[in-house]
This record gives structure tokens, C-alpha cells and sequence, in this order.
């Protein structure tokens, strides 16, 4: 397959399912390889690859705690053996948080939460980065949510905390690297049709749940493709001047 991304290499971190999927098979779309990730659902990892093989592209799943240098590390060292090169990262892989007041989590939840969330797109970022420079070029699309940008409800304080400094990361990020040819940004979406999204929604009443579907001014949730869109948008030239921006996409909450 060709497209605006051919012969380009896309690395797509927590690519098993929802948003993850998603932007890998919007690479895959594009005309780019992709190099599609999981934590520890290597079953998904492998339908995502087969899902990018069939839209025509090439798939590499590598089974990546990201929370884990080591792992990260042999991540990044496969995509090169593989493939020489990585033109775009989208680092998306994240968990939520077991609902509670910030007094009553527990310690174990919140070091789980930020390393995942925060220390894995800080380790993906290092190692990301250190191979662009050497090209010099690179974008880098961090997935962060509205709650990095507001605290939308209680119970989250660690997701939240989280998702506010993967937003600085981010910043950080692309100021510092911004004359080297690589650009850094985030997309913060509002509550998307996913897997985890189901799950919470398996918990939740009725009526929690049309009071989130209200909470977006558009009257619904979002899509992982509309996710996707923007995060294909980011790493194209079409944005080629958009380094250490926040790109919204939850159907107007935060413009409330």
C-alpha cells in the first residue's frame, strides 16, 4: 500500500486494543510499517498485527512492559533491527486508576498508575529520541486525556496527576529538542469507546453512565478512529510548524 507515509516506520505503544489499534491501523492506512506493542496481552498485539497486515502495511508486535527500562529498550533496539529507522512514535499505552479520594489510595495503586502512565512515555520518549537525533527528524505523539488538562471528577487524583505530567513531559520535550528537526506533542482525548471504558461501564449504574455521555457537549462518546485522525494529523507535514501543543478531542468538554 502507498500513502503520504510510505516507507515510513511508526511505532505504536499499548496497540492491542481501542485507541492503540486504532492509530496503528491508521498508520498502516497511511502506507506506513507499523510496529505495533502490548504490555501483556500478546494475543491482541498479534490481531492488531494481522489487522495491520491485511490494510496492506507490515507488522511487528514486541511484547513491552513500558514501565520497564530494559523492555523499552529492546522495543526501540527490535523497531531499528527491523526496520532502520522510526519516523513516528505514538506512546499511548496507559492504565486507569481503582477509583478512590486521594487520603484512601492506596501506595502500591498510585506507583502502579505513574509508571505506567507517566515513567512509560518518559522511558519510550528517551530512547525514541535519542534515534531521531541521530536521523534528525522525528515526531513523537504523546496520548494524554482531559483529565491532564482539568480534574473532570473525584476519585482520580492519580490518573489525573499522571496525565498532567505526561502533558509536561511533553512541553519539556519539544523545547528541548525543537532545532533538531523533531516535534513533540500530546492529544488529550474525553471519554472514547474503548475496552476500559467498557469495563468502568460494567461497574457504573445507568445513570453514572448517561451523565458522562451528557458531560460532552456533542451528546456522545468519542470514537478511537476520531483519536487516531488527530494523532495522523500531528505526525504529518500538514503540521509540520505544531510542536508542544495539547490537541483536544473530547467533543467540547473542556471548552465548557
Amino acid at each position: 500500500m502507498t500513502g503520504p507515509m510510505t516507507g515510513k516506520v511508526a511505532l505504536v505503544t499499548g496497540a492491542t486494543s481501542g485507541i492503540g489499534r486504532a492509530t496503528a491501523l491508521a498508520f498502516a492506512k497511511e502506507g506506513a510499517w507499523v510496529v505495533a506493542v502490548g504490555d501483556s496481552n500478546v494475543a491482541g498485539g498479534k490481531e492488531t498485527v494481522a489487522l495491520v497486515e491485511g490494510a496492506g502495511s507490515q507488522g511487528l508486535f514486541v511484547k513491552c512492559n513500558v514501565s520497564k527500562k530494559e523492555e523499552v529498550q529492546h522495543l526501540i533496539l527490535t523497531t531499528l533491527k527491523e526496520f532502520g529507522r522510526l519516523d513516528y512514535a505514538c506512546n499511548n499505552a496507559g492504565v486507569q486508576q481503582q477509583m478512590a479520594l486521594l487520603a484512601e489510595i492506596d501506595e502500591a495503586e498510585w506507583d502502579r498508575i505513574i509508571a505506567i502512565n507517566l515513567r512509560g512515555v518518559f522511558l519510550c520518549m528517551k530512547y525514541e529520541i535519542q534515534q531521531m537525533v541521530k536521523q534528525g527528524n522525528g515526531v513523537i505523539v504523546n496520548i494524554s486525556s482531559m483529565g491532564g488538562l482539568a480534574a473532570p471528577s473525584p476519585g482520580l487524583s492519580s490518573y489525573i496527576a499522571s496525565k498532567h505530567g505526561v502533558i509536561g513531559l511533553t512541553k519539556a520535550a519539544a523545547i528541548e529538542y525543537a532545532r533538531t528537526g523533531i516535534r513533540v506533542n500530546t492529544v488529550c482525548p474525553g471519554v472514547i469507546e474503548t475496552g476500559m471504558t467498557a469495563q468502568f461501564a460494567a461497574k457504573a449504574s445507568e445513570e453514572m453512565m448517561q451523565l458522562l455521555v451528557n458531560m460532552h457537549p456533542v451528546g456522545r462518546f468519542g470514537k478511537p478512529e476520531e483519536v487516531a485522525c488527530a494523532v495522523i494529523w500531528l505526525c504529518s507535514d500538514l503540521a509540520a510548524f505544531v510542536t508542544g501543543s495539547s490537541v483536544v478531542v473530547d467533543g467540547g468538554v473542556t471548552a465548557q
